[in-house]
């Protein structure tokens, strides 16, 4: 009976073992010893009998070797893995033994009836001391790196030849810092601060220097720019204020005015023509400019919303794209996942308590009876998970689930109960009633969490995965079918599944493979109300911002803006509409973010032109007639308004160049709606102001133009005599004053200076990435689901190392340079990915990677007789417990011997091989053959199932195999950084193996399409936005002719972008396609806070401290109330979106941009100017646009 299990033991044990001879020897030797040795009385005591049918067996023994015997059989064969399943071999026959102890522990155990394994019990044993005359076995031991045995490197790390290529190489980096006392700095960041104390001492200095020359760049506090006199003047006729200014102007001036630009001439007299035309054919002019619009709106018929991730997120021609089109192509798409995760909770502060009892288990047994008998309808017919699921042999369901220890079997498990399961968890892989119903090995890390160690019965959590097959998309209709039940089932875990979970106190977390994409469609209507309320807020806010206030309340109805406020909205609208129509005639997708972004972005940009030119209009003298006035507020703002908005169009038209098809798609639709928002305000919208001020001058009342109001002339000013209003008199009175102090001005610099050096430190730290769960709805099941998976998963996402075009020819040296067993290279691919395994904290790397490679030359070796075998007619033989070999009792599902295979051979002999490989006909023949053999305990490494989408045999005849995969795993992958630092890590070795072993081999995992953005994030940030403040310079300097004032102006919007990029770092808010373009648009939102500034500053007449407090005197109050506070009621809105990207990367982001470019515009640009700003130009456009004193009405 012995020899008979002995057979079976070695039948089983050789497809494991083959690939390391010495281990197998070693092995072999252990057994014969046994059973064969002439001195086994030396080393064997049989320590029981037992009575069968009247004969007396041995029953048990006791089996003496050496402690050095024991430590140095189990050293030779610890490391042998076993590819197919990415495990060592010692998992299976050994149990997952740490020592030899434990493996002959586990080798010796007695063998139920019927089944492999050891007919009676061996105890081994390393004490001899109470046991006269034994002699502890001590035979010879071939070390796994015996050169002579062929070891290989991914089996024997510690081998001599393999220490020079096969150690792991930790990566042992570190970043420069510097240390002061017990404080430690990044290099950077003390050179910062070095740098940034050298530059304030150097200020300073040149501060003191002028001072001391009596110089007048310092001056402790000019002269106000008008007296109390003054101003009490100014609020009765609006004259004097600016009599003083020019006579200020003249007295202090040190500087010549220079002649305007040939660019600001021809745009004054375009300007004055064009406002002039307008105000004479307000109504031609508005019908036609609203044609335009009008016309592409038409366009919309053709409007579409792009909504699937890959199309958003992934560059057409990026290599992670072309990289999964050929894996999906060649092999096949990585299958669809349905997955539900049961935890328990903790309470009290306590660790959640273990999942695994008997309740848990018996409600798991009922979720999955529901699971199988859901039926989904799709085209008139029904969908059932078995139709659609993944099947590796061709018969039942790879569900992973803790019930595949039961085969699914409610009765399996009521005969044995929740210990089988446990017991499991330890043998999963070496016990045969722990094997799944597609016959695979179940791994308890992979369908259990929460677990510390390998403690597995401690786990909280349950996850249950449902595989279904996926297809190459081509039409977007291949998927419809798994999509339909995928949709149902989650319609039945909200409705049915979920309550139950409950019941049992319980939490469920659950998510499909068009969760995202159904959830992000969703999403495309959760902040509808958010933008209407964002637009009512932001309608309300102009319509008073840009009315009067009367001394008599009757004249509000006159005074008041409301009818131009929803005109200019209206216009706003049109140009956003216009621009998706556009797009969408032309094919081009739209997206939700362009839905959702653009309607605030264009409607915060158009409001600021409105205030702007409204306010430019009021500040003209009222004995003018409407057409001067209109035409003189054109030439007065005109040009810094057309600045401003070509610098946002370009700023919009540079983020286009991203390949990100989201952001370059929004870009672009951004980039025309407010090109077109700006033709539609110079043009419209004036337009609508004449008509609008017509009716003020007829004293009709807003909103109902057709009434009117009998005013008296000597009570009634519409608000037009009292110009100067409390935002006007501070920055006149207060805010320039205060900057007008020698120390002010120092501390201004300091600041911000201080605050950009700070913020270059800050924005090292940025993390690439784009968390999932931003994206998603608050209230999305999925973020549960997402919490749930980082918290309990503890395998990563499967990774792929893909081979083009191995050569398998005997004359091809591509075997050797691939494999990982005897004879293999000790650099061949699958070593160096067993090494980099060996350190996980910088490879990312778990596990060896499966090797169909290697299991076929296992399974067609001579050593391993159970596996290749072949029928006297040549044809292939199975192993002897599959059919024909054996009869299947369709009742107990076991086989026995048929007798139909006894004249089966081995393929080949030893004497038939090259070396131990085979000839490129023996390959060739055999290979379809080691594809369709089912594993089982007699063969262990048939390929059907494991490798039947590994290989692409497309013309595999020719002796090349055009694709062909090596899967292991990722880490656990947690963070946003750990996917970008896997894939780069991955992509870095293979570029190294390709390299090294002239090979085209790429890494493969299915994430890497989204997160490939994130490599060079980077560089696409910084050289998008160098870019565009290149290009919005180009523009100033055209605009302006002036190279200092443009530099300024550079430098001002550079500062601006390095302080939003530090309040990223300091809020968490990661770098990814959304903030990169967010950080281009800030470009040309800031120019906005600085372009109308510098351009009052370049117009005015006097020295710098004169000609910065004028400016910030005519446009600081606009630059505040028409800029400022109209994005700031916008932006204050979005905190209440449902969405959390809104929340993050548009409320924060755009609540960081105003406020940092209202202080840069109002405080550091003005002290910025007075110190170093350019000469004045012609101070004749401010002698024709501004002959009041009044910089504008405020409310």
């Amino acid at each position: 009976m012995f020899n008979i299990k002995l057979h079976s033991i070695v039948l089983q044990a050789v497809p494991f073992l083959v690939g390391c001879p010495a281990c197998l020897r070693n092995f072999l030797n252990l057994l014969c010893e046994m059973s064969c040795s002439p001195n086994q009385s030396l080393f064997i005591n049989v320590t029981s009998v037992k009575q069968i049918n009247g004969t007396a067996t041995v029953d048990g023994i006791d089996y003496y070797v050496t402690t050095n015997y024991g430590e140095e059989l189990y050293n030779s064969c610890k490391d042998v893995k076993f590819g197919t399943l990415n495990t060592r071999a010692m998992d299976f026959l050994g149990g997952g033994a740490k020592t030899y102890k434990e493996w002959l522990a586990f080798l010796g155990r007695q063998a139920k009836p019927n089944e492999p394994g050891s007919p009676y019990l061996i105890t081994y044993r390393s004490d001899s001391s109470d046991s006269s005359g034994v002699k502890p076995l001590n035979s010879t031991i071939y070390s796994c790196g015996d050169p002579s045995l062929g070891c290989s490197c991914g089996d024997c790390p510690s081998s001599s030849v393999c220490t020079g290529s096969l150690l792991p190489q930790l990566n042992t980096e570190t970043s420069c810092s510097v240390k002061m006392g017990s404080l430690k700095a990044k290099c950077l960041d003390f050179s910062l601060v070095v740098v940034y104390l050298a530059l304030l001492c150097a200020f300073l200095l040149w501060g003191l220097l002028y001072r001391t020359r009596g110089r007048t760049a310092f001056p402790l506090k000019t002269k106000p720019l008008g007296n109390s006199d003054d101003k009490s003047d100014s609020n009765k006729n609006g004259k004097s204020l600016h009599n003083s200014v020019q006579v200020s102007e003249a007295a202090s001036s040190t500087v010549k005015p220079s002649h305007p630009s040939i660019v600001q001439t021809y745009m004054s007299i375009f300007f004055r023509k064009h406002g002039i035309f307008v105000a004479r054919y307000p109504l031609l002019v508005l019908c036609v400019s609203l044609l335009i619009p009008v016309l592409l709106c038409i366009g919309l018929l053709r409007f579409k919303v792009e909504t699937r991730p890959e199309k958003l997120w992934v560059s057409p021609g990026s290599r992670a794209a072309d990289e999964k089109n050929y894996f999906d192509s060649h092999l096949a798409p990585f299958y669809r996942i349905e997955q539900l995760v049961l935890a328990t909770s903790a309470s009290g502060g306590s660790a959640a308590p273990s999942i695994v009892n008997d309740n848990n288990m018996k409600l798991l047994f009922q979720i999955q009876k529901k699971v199988d008998d859901l039926r989904a309808n799709y085209s008139g017919s029904t969908v059932a998970l078995a139709d659609i699921c993944l099947k590796p042999l061709s018969t039942d369901c790879a569900t992973q689930s803790v019930l595949q220890y039961f085969q699914l079997d409610p009765k399996k498990y009521d005969d044995s109960g929740i210990d089988h399961a446990k017991f499991c968890f330890q043998h999963y892989t070496s016990e045969e009633t722990c094997l799944s119903t597609f016959q695979s090995p179940i791994d308890p890390g992979t369908i259990l969490g929460g677990f510390p160690g390998n403690n597995f019965t401690e786990a909280s959590a349950f996850i249950i995965t449902y595989p279904v097959n996926n297809m190459v998309e081509t039409t977007g209709q291949e998927n419809e079918k798994a999509v339909a039940w995928e949709r149902a089932f989650i319609s039945l875990v909200k409705e049915e599944i979920l309550p139950m979970v409950l019941a049992q106190n319980l939490t469920l977390s659950f998510s499909s493979e068009s969760s995202i994409q159904d959830e992000l469609n969703r999403e495309s209507t959760a902040d509808a109300i958010t933008i209407v309320i964002s637009y009512i807020v932001m309608f309300a806010y102009i319509s008073f911002t840009l009315g009067d206030r009367p001394s008599r309340w009757l004249s509000l109805f006159v005074s008041s803006k409301v009818l131009l406020g929803l005109s200019g909205v209206v216009l706003v609208m049109l140009s956003v509409l216009g621009s998706i129509g556009f797009f969408s005639a032309i094919g081009v997708k739209s997206t939700l973010i362009i839905m959702e972004v653009i309607p605030f972005l264009v409607l915060a940009v158009g409001v600021d032109n409105m205030c702007i030119l409204v306010h430019a209009v009021k500040r003209q003298p009222d004995e003018s007639n409407l057409e001067e006035r209109i035409s003189d507020a054109l030439v007065e703002v005109g040009p810094s308004i057309t600045l401003a908005s070509f610098a946002e169009v370009l700023a919009f038209a540079v983020s286009a160049i991203n390949p990100m098809p989201a952001t370059r798609v929004f870009s672009m639709f951004a980039a025309l709606a407010v090109f077109m928002d700006f033709l539609l305000q110079v043009t419209a919208f004036v337009a609508l102001i004449v008509f609008d001020f017509r009716r003020a001058q007829d004293d009709r009342i807003d909103c109902v133009p057709c009434a009117r109001i009998v005013s008296s002339p000597a009570t009634d000013d519409g608000g037009d005599g009292q110009r100067l209003h409390l935002l006007a008199r501070y920055m006149r009175d207060i805010h320039g004053p205060i900057l007008s102090y020698r120390a002010v001005k120092f501390v201004v610099i300091a600041v911000f200076v201080g605050l950009a050096f700070a913020s270059i430190a800050l924005s090292t730290r940025l993390q690439p990435g784009l968390e999932q769960k931003i994206v998603l709805p608050r209230n999305s099941y999925l973020q549960d689901y997402f919490d749930d998976l980082a918290e309990y998963m503890k395998v990563g996402p499967p990774l792929y190392f893909v081979m083009k075009n191995f050569n398998y020819s005997s004359a091809s040296v591509h075997t050797n340079q691939i494999c990982s067993i005897n004879q293999c290279n000790s650099n061949s691919l699958l070593n160096e990915i067993a090494r980099q395994s060996l350190s996980p904290e910088t490879s990312y790397i778990a596990k060896p990677a499966a090797s169909w490679l290697d299991d076929f030359l296992i399974w067609m070796s001579p050593e391993a007789f159970g596996c290749c075998r072949k029928f006297v007619n040549g044809s292939y033989c199975p192993p002897d417990d599959q059919p024909p070999c054996c009869q299947l009792d369709q009742d107990s599902g076991t086989c026995s011997a048929s007798g139909t295979c006894n004249n089966c051979t081995t393929c080949f002999l030893h004497s038939e091989l090259d070396n131990g490989r085979p000839s490129t006909t023996q390959f060739k023949d055999k290979l379809p053959w080691f594809l369709d053999a089912l594993p089982s305990s007699d063969c262990s490494k048939g390929g059907k199932g494991a490798y039947s989408t590994s290989l692409d045999l497309s013309g595999y005849e020719s002796g090349i195999i055009q694709a062909s995969a090596f899967r292991t795993y990722h880490t656990p992958l947690n963070k946003q950084t750990d996917y970008v630092n896997s894939m780069r890590a991955a992509r870095d070795f293979s570029s190294k193996m390709s390299e090294d072993l002239q090979m085209e081999i790429f890494p493969y995992s299915v994430f890497y399409i989204f997160f490939e953005q994130y490599l060079g994030v980077w560089k696409t940030a910084i050289m998008n936005i160098c870019v565009c403040l290149g290009t919005v310079f180009v523009v100033c300097f055209i605009v302006t002719s002036s190279l200092w004032a443009s530099a300024i102006i550079l430098i001002v919007l550079a500062m601006i972008v390095l302080d939003l990029m530090g309040v990223m770092a300091m809020l968490g808010i990661q770098l990814n396609a959304i903030s990169v373009v967010n950080l281009v648009m800030s470009i040309g939102i800031a120019v906005e806070f600085c372009v109308h500034i510098t351009h009052a500053f370049m117009i005015g007449n006097g020295d710098r401290e004169t000609r910065a407090r004028q400016a910030l005197s005519t446009m600081g109050a606009s630059v505040f109330s028409g800029i400022t506070l109209t994005k700031l009621v916008g932006v204050i809105v979005l905190r209440f979106a449902k969405s959390e990207v809104f929340v993050v990367y548009y409320f924060q982001m755009y609540l960081a941009l105003v406020l940092i470019g209202f202080l840069h515009g109002l405080i550091f640009l003005p002290v910025l100017l007075s110190l170093c700003g350019p000469p004045p130009k012609s101070a004749k456009p401010i002698e024709q646009s501004q002959p009041t004193s009044a910089s504008t009405e405020q409310t």
